[in-house]
């Protein structure tokens, strides 16, 4: 008999503040079709994994937090054989943001950047030879929520250099180009479920910042994306996700192209309340994948 784990975190608050419950919403469609399930920390010692036939990982949202932890419990869930949506080799691949320049040096438009590696100095006039923009956006290689990411002019880099180089021999950093069309459109979100396009948001971020997150007081409203920007997205899932349950292509539109900024597939929010078709959607794709 199949069993379902919908595989989340000890939630302290941090990252899930005045968020609908799609954990919950997930469990009611299992519910809804008589699945056996149970909704379990990711990191939970007590949890015996051997009991699931199938994870689906919905809102692991403190890996990065707990990086090295999070790599093991991929290994052991590998080892165990126990088949995951989305895959551990996708969670694995999507858990560094070296996978952007991957894919940029694939051709695709992508924000990608540079990064600085763990623990070597850090070096002004290399970095300035790279990111061509005033302006760059430091966060580190692994991260959500942007914990941990600063907006700077590179002509005051001496004034952070000291902190982010304390960050930096901590663990590897990403520099990226600032991105002014974050700050006056905001950044899209195109949801995918098994391949096909479902839905879309735009975040826009508070006046005077440029994180558009709920929690640091962006809003976010469905919209239809153009037939250009979905084109560039389904290109991208087509390319590096089609076999995913569900991705989230987070991106920036400049002079009229897409850019990628993020292509979440280990925990996105699916922002599954404000869409009509969105619930309906992702029920469907699940059940595509159970049967």
């Amino acid at each position: 008999m199949i069993h379902v784990a919908i595989v989340s975190y000890f939630s302290v608050g941090a990252y899930d503040n005045n968020t609908l419950d799609e954990n919950q919403m997930l469990s009611e469609i299992l519910s809804e079709h008589q699945i056996p399930h149970k909704i379990v920390s990711w990191s939970d010692p007590e949890v015996k994994w051997e009991q699931f036939s199938l994870l689906l990982i919905k809102s692991t949202w403190d890996y990065f937090d707990f990086y090295p932890e999070f790599l093991t419990w991929i290994d052991k869930i590998k080892k165990l054989g126990i088949p995951a949506l989305n895959s551990m080799d996708t969670i694995r691949w999507n858990s560094s943001k070296r996978y952007l320049l991957e894919i940029a040096s694939k051709g695709f438009p992508v924000i990608a950047g540079m990064i600085l590696e763990k623990g070597l100095p850090l070096v002004k006039e290399k970095i300035a030879s790279k990111i061509k923009t005033e302006t760059w956006v430091v966060k580190p290689l692994v991260s959500g929520g942007a914990k941990n990411t600063l907006k700077i002019s590179g002509n005051d880099w001496d004034q952070h250099i000291e902190k982010i180089q304390a960050w930096v021999n901590e663990e590897a950093f990403l520099v990226q180009p600032f991105v002014p069309e974050i700050e006056r459109v905001g950044e899209y979100s195109l949801i995918f479920f098994n391949g096909k396009f479902s839905h879309a948001v735009l975040k826009t971020p508070a006046s005077k910042d440029f994180r558009v997150q709920h929690y640091f007081g962006g809003t976010i409203k469905p919209i239809h994306p153009s037939s250009s920007m979905l084109a560039s997205c389904q290109n991208l899932i087509d390319e590096f996700a089609s076999e995913s349950l569900y991705v989230r292509v987070d991106g920036v539109e400049i002079d009229g192209e897409f850019h990628l900024m993020e292509l979440e597939m280990i925990e996105p929010y699916l922002f599954l309340g404000l869409s009509e078709q969105a619930v309906s959607n992702y029920k469907k794709a699940i059940m595509e994948r159970l049967r």
